[in-house]
């Protein structure tokens, strides 16, 4: 990315204030001006730089970043450079006026606008994405105003030929040769203006307005998902077309069960003599019970699976499974008659309590661990 020095651009030192940083770009401004060098691409790229360069240091935080990082730091933080000339009196219409007493308007100021994007959260429970879910928001928003279609005046007195362009859409300043054409700004360079303005919107065409839209959340989404409803934004200016909604989707965390993508994982604790033995357990499940057999033998942190019975897939349609994974829970204190019981079975199974050894975290992530009667007999050595 090629290296821009603002400062230089605008010819002023790093230090300068925004007073003088102010200054030179009305002196720059006044000389590279497109309505003073017509049909000259150089000055009018002269001036989308000498505008971009007023942008960034006439702004505190994008002055601080260029300054720290130069201007690949700006456009990493998303500056863009401008394009159109119109967007350059858009964004320093004030500047303009200071400078010339009077504000620049768009040429094309009425010319077609889309309306502004509109972002809701909608908060759902775990148990709601087996399948779609319809939901209810109440919005308010930006609409077409109803008594004047989106016109802005009324349509029964109609409009008439604006007298301060005489119907020409702009205006001509000259001050000595600096001559320069802008939109009227009564009648935006529409060269007609309406008789009497809607009283509803005042003028605008656009009217606060609250409405009921039915969302449709997907099976199975997860949460943070963001789900795009087309036209249902604000409403454009000027023909121009409405903005979107998008639907933030929250998902409230579940007392029982978490999730992982499809699968539902649970969290079952069971007794050292059900884990040895094996045992039929009952867990509740979204209205429903599941029988959930432990198979004997079962050490702290095996999974039990029930496959098919976790949350669909939103492409697939598949659902995932719902995955238990075992705790087992030992007694901190036992009697001595019981201890005598284990330590007779700690026999009869060759347990040998000098195998107890602390083993690299990565090989027991790897394998299943194999001394829960050791530990539970003897403890740690």
């Amino acid at each position: 990315m090629s290296y821009k020095d603002f400062y230089e651009i605008l010819g002023v030192p790093r230090n300068a204030s925004q007073e003088e940083i102010k200054r030179a770009y009305r002196r720059l401004a006044l000389k590279y001006h497109p309505d003073k060098n017509p049909g000259n691409k150089e000055a009018e790229e002269k001036f989308k730089e000498i505008s971009e360069a007023y942008e960034v240091l006439s702004d505190p935080e994008k002055r601080a970043i260029y300054d720290t990082y130069g201007y690949a730091g700006l456009s990493s933080s998303g500056h863009r450079r401008f394009e159109d000339i119109n967007d350059i009196f858009k964004t320093f219409s004030d500047i303009f006026e200071d400078f010339f007493g009077f504000t620049f308007e768009e040429k094309s100021h009425t010319r077609p606008r889309d309306g502004a994007d509109l972002s809701y959260e909608v908060a759902v429970d775990l148990e709601d994405l087996f399948s779609e879910k319809e939901v209810t928001l109440d919005i308010e928003k930006l609409d077409l105003c109803d008594d004047c279609g989106g016109l802005g005046y009324n349509p029964e007195k109609g409009i008439k030929v604006c007298e301060t362009c005489k119907g020409k859409g702009k205006v001509v300043y000259t001050e000595g040769f600096f001559r320069i054409a802008y939109a009227c700004p009564d009648c935006r360079g529409k060269g007609s203006t309406y008789v009497e303005a809607c009283k509803r919107c005042n003028g605008s065409g656009r009217a606060w307005k609250k409405k009921q839209i039915k969302v449709v959340i997907p099976a199975g989404v997860e949460d943070g998902t963001i789900l795009r409803i087309y036209g249902e934004g604000e409403a454009g200016l000027y023909g121009g077309r409405p903005g979107d909604l998008y639907i933030r989707v929250k998902v409230k965390p579940h007392p029982l069960f978490y999730r992982e993508k499809s699968n539902l994982i649970g969290i079952l604790k069971v007794n050292f003599i059900s884990a040895i033995l094996g045992d039929e357990v009952e867990v509740p499940f979204f209205h429903e019970k599941l029988t959930v057999k432990v198979p004997p033998g079962s050490q702290p942190g095996d999974e039990i699976v029930i496959e098919g019975k976790g949350l669909p897939d939103p492409k697939t349609k598949k659902r995932g499974d719902f995955i238990l994974k075992l705790q087992v829970e030992l007694p901190n204190k036992v009697k001595e008659e019981t201890k005598n019981l284990l330590y007779q079975i700690a026999e009869k199974e060759n347990i040998d309590r000098s195998t107890n050894r602390l083993e690299p975290y990565q090989k027991q992530e790897k394998k299943k661990k194999e001394s829960f009667w050791k530990r539970f007999i003897f403890g740690s050595k």
